[in-house]
């Protein structure tokens, strides 16, 4: 078992050591990165030379694998038929970087869902139990334990496929958190904000078929205008065009609208095409799918997002950056210069401080 995560993180001290060893496993520990150390193959080559069976890691370093390796030639070079699984989690897993994997690996590439909080996964797909078919964009359905509702700004619970706040009915289930280490009062905000509830801090919702679809942060949904749109499902959009490795849209202040989208993109390895003409098409692509109203005019071509070492977008420091708010450099950061860097394409396109 390969939790390929920091072992600083719940991933990493959770399932790097606790469950895997519980459970019997050999479980490895891995400081390299999927790509750089030294190539796109290194995932390949630590499940081809451990005789790995299953792999849990988050969708960006899939996403930085595409990014180098689209046909996957690196792993043509390794016997990885030892690989059952593919666990994805941490950040929403698009679409476009789970088809990616299906195709590649032909193995189940399974989604789930779950915070620090709960200390074990919300939403999933239990391969131990009985498969579920799998639909891309969601992690599947609650597992025993947890009773996931959507609700209205006003409290009020959502019917199937109607968009909310993703909250989950107390009691929560054991293992879940009994509170916040020395800070008991932050703690208690999370179940009276909607008494009787915890709240997630997540937005989504059900389809009629009764899988869950987490479209991202609350926070990450922005009112343009007083339409209220989901970055998420930007991200989604422009994460399918062709060029594109892996983006951020995120919402920056605008004194007419209130809100705007702007948009970070990091292309794929070869590209050669004129950075004008892709953020052009991208911009058409949104336009086509969400309408005029969501605003999406200006994105930035960069080398890399801002990530932590377990493979989270620094969306808060991102947004900080474009509203030219002043930022801490987050102690988890992987490699800070990606912040001067947003910084100064932000600028480019008329975003941060000037």
């Amino acid at each position: 078992f390969w939790a390929a995560s920091d072992v600083g993180w719940v991933v990493g001290h959770s399932y790097i050591i606790y469950a895997p060893l519980l459970y019997g496993c050999t479980t490895i520990v891995y400081e390299g990165k999927p790509v750089g150390t030294p190539d796109p193959g290194a995932f390949w080559r630590v499940i081809s030379q451990h005789n790995v069976s299953v792999l849990f890691t988050a969708p960006t370093a899939f996403r930085a694998i595409k990014k180098e390796d689209p046909n996957g030639d690196y792993l043509k070079k390794y016997n990885i038929a030892c690989l059952r699984y593919l666990f994805l989690a941490g950040e929403r897993l698009d679409p476009d970087t789970y088809y990616w994997a299906s195709d590649m690996l032909k193995i189940p590439v399974v989604d789930h869902w779950w915070q620090t909080e709960t200390g074990w996964p919300i939403a999933a797909n239990c391969m131990g139990i009985e498969p579920l078919p799998i639909k891309a964009g969601s992690p599947t359905k609650p597992v025993p334990g947890y009773n996931v509702q959507i609700l209205d700004a006003d409290g009020n619970r959502l019917p199937n496929g109607e968009e909310g706040s993703v909250v989950i009915k107390l009691p929560l289930p054991p293992g879940c958190l009994p509170t916040l280490w020395q800070d008991d009062k932050r703690y208690l905000e999370y179940v009276t904000e909607r008494p009787g509830y915890y709240v997630t801090g997540d937005g989504g919702r059900f389809d009629t078929d009764g899988y869950l679809f987490i479209m991202g942060r609350i926070d990450d949904v922005i009112n343009v205008a007083g339409h209220r749109l989901s970055t998420g499902a930007m991200e989604e959009i422009v994460s399918k065009h062709k060029d594109v490795a892996e983006c951020a849209v995120l919402g920056a202040e605008d004194q007419l609208k209130g809100q705007v989208p702007v948009g970070f993109v990091v292309l794929k390895a070869g590209v050669d095409r004129k950075h004008e003409d892709i953020i052009k098409e991208l911009v058409q692509m949104v336009r086509n799918e969400l309408g005029a109203l969501a605003c999406f005019k200006e994105a930035a071509v960069v080398r890399a997002l801002p990530k932590t070492r377990s493979g989270k977008t620094l969306r808060g420091t991102m947004r900080k950056i474009v509203d030219g708010k002043d930022y801490v450099v987050p102690s988890t950061i992987d490699d800070p210069a990606v912040l001067s860097a947003i910084t100064e394409s932000a600028r480019a396109i008329g975003y941060g401080k000037k």
